[in-house]
């Protein structure tokens, strides 16, 4: 999300009323990087020549995530 966007009141007042989880999703699903490395992750476990639940939780540690998002 470009920059000016993030600084929009309407964004700044929904982020305001968010608790930390809620911030830190609203983070990753605008980080490419954290999104990339979910499409890599689904990926490698559509292939089905992997432990997705291996994969899974490497990708959770990776991001300080308490779930799996395989799982979801």
């Amino acid at each position: 999300m470009p920059t000016p966007l993030w600084r929009s009141p309407e964004l700044r007042d929904h982020i305001s009323r968010l608790d930390r989880s809620g911030f830190a999703v609203e983070f990753l699903r605008r980080n490419t990087t954290y999104r990339r490395d979910y499409a890599r992750l689904q990926r490698r476990v559509g292939r089905r020549g992997v432990d997705s639940a291996d994969e899974c939780a490497a990708f959770s540690q990776r991001w300080g995530l308490c779930f799996c998002p395989c799982t979801r």
